[in-house]
């Protein structure tokens, strides 16, 4: 099993993590503050979540020598990764992950929970947001072939999952900031902007600046 398409199957199951696999597991994240990546490959996946105010405590590839299953742990921060979908890969993952973090959030293939593989940890498997097919290679005419979902793992639940509502309106989500001038709510463009727009900036401004003129 890989993430198929017409494209040749990458070694390792090497596919950069695409934004749009991201946003819509963001409002199940509520109250993440920190994760580990220990599947990252080239990072995108570290950096879908940083760019939510999320922080990056561990990221770690195979392909730079870090193998997962050798850390014993992560800090008490949850696991949130793009892994191998490769079977004999993927369930001594599932089972590691469980015992060095609190959770662990696993982008699979939407397939997985109806294998006989998947049994042992489908008791552990609390809830899973599926995703359809995802486009994997940016600029590619088409997505895989492979339906994807999140599946969220914790040791301690063992009542089996719960079918998470895929809604396509949260893929618009970003951060969101209160203007400083005129007090509305905006998606910040820059790390540093505090206002909603170029006209409440110059409001701003020229109100500083009547104050500076009019002081004693």
């Amino acid at each position: 099993m890989g993430k198929r398409s017409s494209f040749e199957r990458r070694e390792r199951d090497f596919y950069p993590t695409p934004r749009e696999a991201v946003l819509p597991l963001i409002p199940h994240l509520r109250g993440v503050r920190a994760f580990a990546e220990p599947c990252c490959g080239d990072g995108a996946l570290v950096r879908h979540l940083e760019s939510f105010g999320m922080r990056c405590t561990y990221a770690g590839d195979i392909s730079t020598g870090q193998d997962a299953l050798a850390v014993e742990s992560y800090g008490g921060a949850p696991v949130i990764t793009n892994s191998p979908w490769l079977r004999a890969v993927l369930h001594p993952m599932i089972a590691h992950f469980m015992r060095a973090a609190p959770f662990a959030w696993l982008l699979v293939d939407a397939d997985w929970p109806h294998t006989k593989q998947s049994r042992p940890f489908i008791p552990h498997c609390s809830h899973i947001l599926p995703l359809g097919r995802i486009k994997w290679i940016a600029g590619s005419d088409g997505c895989g072939k492979d339906n994807a979902a999140w599946y969220r793992f914790e040791a301690s639940h063992t009542s089996g999952p719960v079918l998470l509502q895929y809604r396509a309106e949260i893929t618009s989500t970003a951060p969101r900031r209160t203007c400083e001038q005129c007090g509305d709510r905006y998606s910040p463009q820059r790390s540093d902007s505090l206002f909603c727009s170029p006209r409440c900036r110059t409001r701003a401004y020229r109100s500083r600046l009547a104050v500076t003129q009019t002081s004693p």
